[in-house]
Parts: structure tokens; C-alpha cells; sequence
């Protein structure tokens, strides 16, 4: 939990929760002076409450092992507090060393580009994990509304619901872009720097700097680069949004448009075709100064009109469109959203590996309970648009894979399995449907609702 997610009755006499008390506490003090810089943290990292906090984060997620080998169960056997115990001592004593990331390269969705993902160790991403739950506060209490990725309480619909509410405003010039190889590129020296400014512990600063150094390990090799916060680690998310915040606090939204940030991923909405390579030339050059660049085969100025071609933005296409009106009504125009084709390519990929021949010895039943679980996960993140048709489409699709999944456990005809599915059975063998989940967004209305996918509309 983050400290801004405890309420300020958190701060009464019945304190249940010391771990979100403690944030808490740390998330008003750094809101109140913004030139405070914190020397007494490297204790709250290693409190008992703080790392147990920590461990439930990391097996929680779960995840690989690191280059040791050992599983969050394998912790789990070897007992918990043992290991907490173990690690808070090192951490006392000044003996930790983290080990280096094991690196792995994993395809990214919808692409032939793959993305490097580092995973450490159980036991160092528990120290991270402890970490951020004491930096994280005193940093967030600096972040600005611009920045939505990775941060508490925020979604990637908040983000997308400022797309549709400045589109609404006439700021339909928009700058498509994202930094190149952030993760990788971000100097060491620079993001210290930009730590320091909040923190002057010389513990957690020390300790920051064995992470930062730990390196990877990629064929057997450790490299230990002087740039990069790896994909994978508990703290990088954060780190990076850190570093980013340079760019947040000096931006100004009257000269060069409104600023939406997810983590790398930037939009900028601006009224003009001028205003819009004045704050793409002016972003480029804060980037340099950070030692960092836009990645050119993703940067580029979109107009949003009618007929225009549109942009992608987290997961959704976005295009201008006019609307139908009724009878001698007059439409109007507005932002619409729905998934984009690489989401479309993912989902039918992910149902693909869920009905392949392989899996044909586990039951009909237990495949469609595995493509229900993944659709009601996609379509909760999708129903938020106007995705109505491409919701039909994914769903047709899903049928098709079941009706020819049916076919092959007994070696039959395609035409069997659409028999079975299409005709033997009421409910299409229980695949969920998705009337009544699709919301479309509203410019300047709140979007968090609880859509009931696949199941009824909610009243």
C-alpha cells in the first residue's frame, strides 16, 4: 500500500496498519516541505513489519527465480522470518550484496522486437520491495498530475480519460511518442542525483547504488553497465519515474500543450500544428539534458479529425469520428477508443496458446474456464471504450478455437466441433458474454465504474 492511499483517519488513535501509518507519516512530511531531504529511513527498511509487508508483495506476484535458483516456495520452506531475520541483519550490519539480475529476452506483443527483462533474486526483491515502501511516499508527494504509470491510485484509464477530455477542448494536436530504451538508458550518476534531492540517508544511498550496480546476468556473463534501471526489479518502475519527474515539474502546459506520461510512453495534446513542434522540439531537448532520447520510429505529430488515421495509446486506438444523430439532429464529434490491432493480434495469440493440441488430455470444461479467465481479464481492461465490435470479433474467435479444440480430442471435422458448440450446447459450452460491459468514455465524467463482465448489466 502507499502512503497516499491511507486516509487521514489513519493518523487517529487506532492505528491497525503501523506499515501504512509509517508511509503515511512519511507521505505529509515531504508533502509539507518540498526541500526536505530525509535522513532517517535506512532503519524503516529494516523493521519486521516493513520487510513481512515486503515479503507478501513478492510472493504475491510470484515470478522466476534469480541466478540462485530459489522459488518464493522454496523460501517459504526454508521459513520466512529466517530469511527476513537474515536479511535485516546484513542490511544492519552493512553485509548485504545483491546478486546480479538473471536477464531474459522476451517478445513484445505485436512486434519481432524483444524487450529485456532482468529478474533478481527472491531475496533481493524483497529488499526492494522493502525499499520502496519507504522511498516511495516521500516521492510521490513531488509527482505531478501529468504522470500516471506505476504510481498508487492511478490507472491507465486516468490517463486515457485526459486524451478524451482535452480532444473535447480543442487540443487535437497531439505529439505520439516514447523515450528509447528508457529503462536501459537512464545514467546512474543523474538518477542519484535526483534521489539526493529527498534523500540524505547515506545507508539507503549506499544501498541504492549496490542495486543500481548489481548488474545482469545474460549466457553465463555478469555485466555491470553505469546506465539503466533493469526491467524486472521491484524499484525500477519507481527509479524511473524518479528521474522522469525532471521533465514533469518544468513542463508548462500554457505554452506547450498538456503533458500525459505512463512511465515511457508520452502524449502531448496541443491546440495548434505549430504548438505541437514547439513542445515536441522542446521535450526532445529536455530529454538530451537527461541523457536520454525519443525513439524515432514511434515519434510523430497526429491530427485528430474525421477520417484522419488516428494514433495508438495504451493498448486503445484512438480516433476522432463523428456520431450519428437522430432524426434531423445534428452529431457531434468526439474521441473514440477501442482495442488496437496489436491488442487484437495479443488476445487472439493468448487464446490461441490456451486451445492448442497440446492441452487436448485436459477437459473441454477446463478449457474454456482458462479462456473465460482471460477474456473477463482483457475485456475488464477493454470494456472502457467503444469496443463493442472488436469485443464480437475476439469472441467469435474464441468460439472458433473451441469448436476446432472439440473437433480434435476424438479426430473429428471441424463441422462437428460447430455442431457441438453452436448446437448441442445452450450456452456455447459456458464462454462468457459480453453484453452489457462495453462503457463509453464521457469527456470530463468520471470513468471508474464496475462493469459485470460477462455477466449482467449492472443496474
Amino acid at each position: 500500500m502507499s502512503a497516499v492511499e491511507a486516509s487521514p483517519a489513519a493518523s487517529g488513535s487506532a492505528v491497525l496498519d503501523p506499515v501504512r501509518a509509517l508511509q503515511h507519516t512519511l507521505y505529509r512530511t515531504a508533502k509539507a516541505d518540498s526541500d526536505r531531504r530525509f535522513h532517517a529511513l535506512g532503519d524503516k527498511i529494516i523493521r519486521s513489519d516493513v520487510l513481512m509487508r515486503a515479503w507478501f508483495q513478492v510472493y504475491r506476484n510470484q515470478g522466476a527465480s534469480g541466478i540462485d535458483r530459489i522459488t518464493v516456495d522454496q523460501v517459504k520452506e526454508y521459513g520466512v522470518t529466517r530469511l527476513l531475520d537474515e536479511l535485516a541483519d546484513e542490511l544492519r550490519e552493512g553485509r548485504y550484496r545483491p546478486l546480479p539480475a538473471r536477464r531474459v529476452l522476451i517478445p513484445k506483443p505485436g512486434t519481432t522486437e524483444q524487450r529485456p527483462l532482468s529478474t533478481p533474486a527472491v531475496r533481493d526483491r524483497i529488499v526492494q520491495a522493502a525499499t520502496k515502501i519507504v522511498l516511495e511516499p516521500i516521492f510521490e508527494a513531488d509527482m505531478r498530475d501529468c504522470s500516471f504509470g506505476f504510481r498508487p491510485k492511478r490507472a491507465a484509464h486516468d490517463a486515457l480519460q485526459v486524451l478524451v477530455d482535452e480532444a473535447w477542448r480543442g487540443r487535437r494536436w497531439v505529439v505520439e511518442t516514447d523515450i528509447a530504451e528508457c529503462f536501459e538508458a537512464i545514467p546512474h550518476d543523474r538518477l542519484m542525483q535526483a534521489i539526493e534531492e529527498r534523500v540524505c540517508d547515506q545507508s539507503v544511498l549506499r544501498l541504492l547504488r549496490a542495486m543500481l550496480r548489481a548488474g545482469v546476468m545474460s549466457d553465463g556473463v555478469v555485466r555491470r553497465a553505469v546506465t539503466g534501471t533493469p526491467q524486472g526489479g521491484v524499484l525500477s518502475p519507481m527509479l524511473a519515474n524518479v528521474y522522469l519527474h525532471r521533465i514533469d515539474r518544468v513542463w508548462d502546459v500554457r505554452e506547450h500543450g498538456v503533458l500525459v506520461r505512463y512511465a515511457d510512453d508520452a502524449m502531448i495534446m496541443c491546440r495548434t500544428r505549430q504548438q505541437a513542434e514547439d513542445a515536441l522540439a522542446h521535450l526532445t531537448g529536455l530529454l538530451a539534458e537527461l541523457g536520454l532520447t525519443p525513439k524515432a520510429s514511434k515519434t510523430r505529430i497526429v491530427h485528430l479529425a474525421e477520417g484522419g488515421e488516428g494514433l495508438d495509446f495504451l493498448g486503445f486506438h484512438h480516433r476522432w469520428v463523428h456520431s450519428r444523430g437522430r432524426t434531423g439532429a445534428k452529431g457531434i464529434g468526439f474521441l473514440a477508443r477501442w482495442p488496437s490491432d496489436k491488442a487484437m493480434a495479443h488476445a487472439r495469440e493468448s487464446i490461441r496458446r490456451l486451445t492448442v493440441r497440446s492441452r487436448t488430455l485436459l477437459s473441454v470444461t477446463a478449457i474454456v474456464g482458462s479462456v473465460n479467465r482471460f477474456l473477463r481479464g482483457w475485456a475488464g481492461y477493454f470494456c472502457y471504450g467503444n469496443s463493442s465490435a472488436r469485443f464480437a470479433k475476439i469472441r467469435g474467435y474464441a468460439l472458433m478455437r473451441l469448436a476446432g479444440f472439440v473437433a480434435k480430442r476424438p479426430k473429428r471435422s471441424r463441422a462437428y466441433g460447430r455442431a457441438v458448440v453452436f448446437g448441442s450446447s445452450d450456452d456455447q459450452l459456458g464462454l462468457i458474454r459480453f453484453e452489457g460491459t462495453v462503457y463509453a468514455p464521457r469527456p470530463f465524467r468520471d470513468w471508474r465504474r464496475k462493469p459485470n463482465v460477462g455477466g449482467e448489466r449492472p443496474r
